[in-house]
């Protein structure tokens, strides 16, 4: 029953049932009243306790000296007596004076809840000013014990007062000092068991984020003197990563503006935009609130803040958002901003697309072409690799493309190919090789018939993978099986099969003054060759390079098209979907269609037989190429 409503005598119908009450409709016998605090105390021990952050709690203190006009905060973390304990020091107003021009702090310690600040922003006289609730100091006691608030009077004296954790009573006493310094110092000690171990480093880390604005447009200077670790910091706001946004659509209500600071950056999951209110923070990821937890907000893309002066946040934390009709206003007011924003982001994610993709196909060409530099010529030079591999020119079809069309400016990186120069051409500095880093032999893997002579080369690198040419010495041996070298101190040598089956392995060692590189290869000597495994005919279009399309309803992989020189991937069928997981697996997965589309163009009219074992030759070493890359 409400208030509004009293009760009449029950009565009775003619057949004795009982009827309800009748309520009297007149106002003027309703019970009224307003609502109060039946334990001051009580409430007051739910105020100082709601502020559950202790790091929100430091930031509070150092708010106050901003509003105060500081210009110098300083944040001190030591320990005296055996106590810990945390000051904040500031050089601004200080404590504003009672009639007699003391520091009135007996009005600090009585009126709580009832805010100067927010008196003065009613008068039009607190532009600035942050807070609004009167009750940050009452946030000590999830720092500390005891806090001493010391401030100077008119007559240049210094006073103090004393609050104590869970005690309602306060003290108020001059103190003695040799000099009065202007402004205000917070004293908290001894700090709870806790939060001792609360770094000077982590609380620089956040007021740099907390309280960034706030810091810049006061231009005030905050410092941290950690004396337990015995370091000092500087709070410098936090700089955002990534690429401003300009021109961004205004963000207007009927309440006012908010402000949008916006950077696009690489996703990350720490990427973040704040909810901040006058350049205090609020809210850390804009993406948990209710009705933002969508794109773009959610994508990872963006970093920076939205500064929002007129919304309502709940005074006990001062880290929560109030969801009446001004944060529904925000929300409408968004929308456009987020749609903008969308259209950006999906821009980034195409132009990431486009780069992935060619990192992808060059990093695909360029195993491919170790991988065809490691195997016999004769089998797999599709592409005249061997060829420039020595500096020579390999044979062109007229009217044929340029070797490499598809991966121009790849082979020079990979020693496949140096650049020829004119006897009137001047080298510049970057086209001269470096000192020697690796060597790899071509071919690594042969197979070789009993009694015949093939030819190995080594082809020394740089850390470029340019191929080094001077102060070099070869130094060729056969570690495992049997044969003849002809000679063991050339760049390329001849190898003598013998007369018997078997494996061979062949090492060479190259020094250049006093770096020394080795490496290996295998030859298999075998009495039968496959026949109908030809000479390799050179393709002079170069590797192909690959592109999309989208066929999910079929079961095509992937598909050769001889006219462009590009392998069609099919990239609807539900293993490429599978293969972007990471983005290892997808080059894998893309070498394996190379492997497949390049073995049934070159190894035409085999076996499929043959073909299997092609293709599991190709892949090893074109997927252990990728690898080291």
């Amino acid at each position: 029953m409400s208030s509004e409503e009293t009760s009449q005598p029950a009565e009775a119908d003619p057949a004795g049932t009982v009827t309800r009450p009748r309520r009297s409709r007149d106002p003027k016998a309703a019970d009224r009243g307003r609502l109060r605090i039946g334990d001051d105390w009580n409430a007051i021990r739910i105020i100082a306790l709601s502020q559950s952050n202790p790091l929100k709690a430091i930031a509070e203190f150092v708010e106050n000296s901003i509003d105060a006009h500081a210009k110098t905060i300083t944040i001190t973390r030591g320990r005296e007596h055996g106590e810990h304990y945390l000051s904040i020091k500031d050089d601004g107003d200080g404590v504003p004076r009672d009639e007699a021009g003391k520091p009135n702090f007996k009005y600090v310690a009585t009126h709580i809840c009832d805010s100067i600040k927010r008196r003065l922003k009613s008068e039009g006289a607190g532009t600035g000013l942050q807070g609004e609730f009167g009750i940050g100091l009452l946030s000590f006691w999830t720092v500390g014990d005891q806090l001493t608030m010391i401030s100077t009077g008119a007559d240049q004296r210094s006073y103090q007062m004393s609050m104590s954790k869970g005690h309602s009573g306060y003290s108020v006493t001059p103190r003695r000092v040799l000099f009065a310094e202007r402004g205000t110092e917070l004293k908290i000690s001894p700090l709870l068991e806790g939060i001792r171990t609360l770094s000077g480093e982590k609380i620089q880390w956040y007021l740099a984020s907390e309280l960034r604005d706030r810091i810049r447009h006061a231009q005030v200077r905050v410092a941290v003197i950690d004396k337990l670790a015995r370091k000092q910091y500087e709070v410098e706001p936090r700089a955002y990563e990534g690429r401003l946004l300009h021109q961004l659509p205004a963000v207007r209500t009927s309440y006012g503006d908010a402000y949008a600071e916006l950077y696009l950056a690489e996703p990350d999951e720490r990427c973040r935009v704040a909810l901040t209110r006058s350049g205090t923070r609020v809210i850390e990821d804009l993406a948990t609130l209710p009705g933002l937890e969508h794109t773009p907000w959610s994508s990872r893309y963006l970093q920076g803040l939205i500064d929002v002066p007129f919304l309502n946040l709940t005074p006990g934390t001062r880290s929560g958002v109030i969801h009446d009709e001004r944060y529904a206003a925000l929300l409408t007011a968004l929308r456009p901003l987020e749609a903008h924003l969308s259209g950006r982001i999906e821009a980034q994610q195409r132009a990431e697309e486009e780069q992935a993709t060619q990192q992808s196909l060059r990093a695909i060409q360029r195993a491919f072409r170790e991988a065809l530099l490691a195997l016999p010529p004769e089998e797999y030079d599709w592409f005249d690799i061997h060829a420039r591999a020595r500096g020579e020119g390999g044979p062109r079809q007229q009217g044929a493309e340029e070797p490499e069309a598809a991966g121009d400016g790849a082979a020079a990186e990979l020693g496949a190919e140096e650049p020829v120069f004119s006897p009137g051409t001047q080298r510049q500095f970057f086209d001269y090789a470096g000192p020697l880093f690796s060597v790899i032999i071509s071919p690594a893997s042969s197979t070789t018939p009993v009694n015949e002579r093939r030819k190995f080369r080594a082809l020394p690198r740089d850390r470029a993978r340019r191929r080094v040419e001077e102060d070099l010495r070869f130094a060729w041996e056969l570690t495992e099986g049997e044969g003849v070298l002809a000679s063991t101190a050339d760049q390329e040598i001849e190898f003598l099969a013998p007369g018997t089956p078997g494996l061979s392995r062949l090492k060479v060692t190259v020094a250049q003054r006093e770096v020394i590189c080795t490496a290996e290869a295998l030859v298999t000597v075998t009495d039968t060759l496959e026949p109908s495994v030809g000479a390799a005919i050179i393709n002079a279009r170069g590797l192909p390079g690959y592109t999309f399309e989208r066929a999910a309803g079929e079961l095509w992989r992937s598909r050769y098209d001889a006219e462009r020189n590009v392998i069609v991937v099919n990239n609807g069928h539900r293993d490429f979907v599978f293969a972007t997981a990471n983005r290892a697996l997808q080059l894998r997965y893309l070498v394996r269609l190379y492997v497949k589309e390049l073995v049934l163009r070159n190894f035409a009219g085999v076996s499929s037989e043959q073909l299997l074992e092609r293709m599991i030759e190709l892949s090893l070493y074109a997927e252990e190429k990728l690898k080291t890359r």
